[in-house]
């Protein structure tokens, strides 16, 4: 049994068990307890708060882990990284009151500033020779400014829309953060498996991600120009069809090039273009 430590609330919580589902691990998350056991795999998934999340991998309490990048950073635990999720990405920045006037990081020397992750900037005000004391706060970091905590704040920012309803302006971004999957150092042969495992479906899953899954009819004289447009995983799938002179042609192409693709395709003769969306997809 591998135990997954997943965050217990949140952006992060909802994108992770989405991703967890689409991998075919059940839960029954009606039950809002600590620890549950998968219906039909052999894993586990442990909520936890994300700041406990780098610890307990380190230590063992779980096997692996699924933590925003920022928590991982900032613990500094000797949890090893497995592999970039893609998702619940944001940025980690400085940020001061909207009228103030700012020309660099020698705004925030003598200035203190509110934040949940003093290692990293500690360590980023070190490298930029900023001298700037620290007002460490576990929570609503972006009120301090306006209550007269601290001169500035270093917190997350996704949309930027917090930071605009506190009159609070973005200046500096230090890092950027995304889902990390993370492992304990000492994980046995038997968990590595299952790892691997969990792996593969999310590799199936992420390779799917922008691509569709295209048929079409075509002229059997246009398939040469048609294959050109449709290179697929290694070549389009071609078939005959009833009507003499007529092939069913089958292949994937990326969403970011779909409509430029299907407009090319109708001027060469395409006809009957199905297009459908692919859930996963193995290499």
């Amino acid at each position: 049994m591998l135990r997954i430590a997943v965050q217990s609330k949140g952006r992060l919580y909802d994108e992770t068990m989405a991703l967890l589902e689409e991998a075919g691990i059940i839960l029954n998350k009606s039950k809002r307890v600590l620890l549950l056991a998968a219906a039909d795999f052999p894993v586990e998934v442990l909520f936890l708060r994300d700041d406990d999340i780098p610890q307990s991998v380190a230590n063992g309490v779980a096997d692996v882990g699924i933590v925003g990048e920022n928590e991982y950073i900032e613990k500094g635990q000797e949890a090893k990284l497995i592999k970039r999720l893609g998702f619940s990405k944001c940025r980690l920045s400085l940020a001061i009151p909207k009228d103030s006037s700012y020309e660099g990081l020698s705004w925030f020397e003598g200035k203190t500033i509110a934040t949940s992750y003093p290692n990293i900037l500690k360590n980023y005000l070190k490298v930029n020779q900023v001298n700037a004391s620290l007002h460490v706060i576990s929570g609503s970091v972006e009120i301090a400014p306006g209550i007269g905590l601290a001169d500035a704040i270093f917190d997350i920012v996704s949309s930027g829309s917090t930071l605009v309803s506190n009159q609070l302006k973005e200046v500096a971004i230090v890092m950027k953060s995304e889902a990390l999957l993370i492992a304990n150092q000492g994980l046995s042969d038997e968990k590595k498996a299952i790892l691997d495992e969990l792996l593969f479906r999310f590799a199936a899953i992420e390779t799917a991600v922008g691509k569709k899954y295209v048929l079409l009819n075509a002229p059997e004289n246009k398939l040469d120009e048609i294959t050109e447009l449709l290179p697929g995983m290694k070549s389009p799938t071609v078939t005959p069809l009833a009507t003499k002179g007529w092939v069913s042609i089958q292949s994937v192409i990326d969403e970011k090039h779909f409509w430029e693709i299907i407009g090319k395709l109708k001027s060469i003769g395409a006809e009957g273009i199905l297009a459908i969306p692919i859930e996963k997809m193995i290499l």
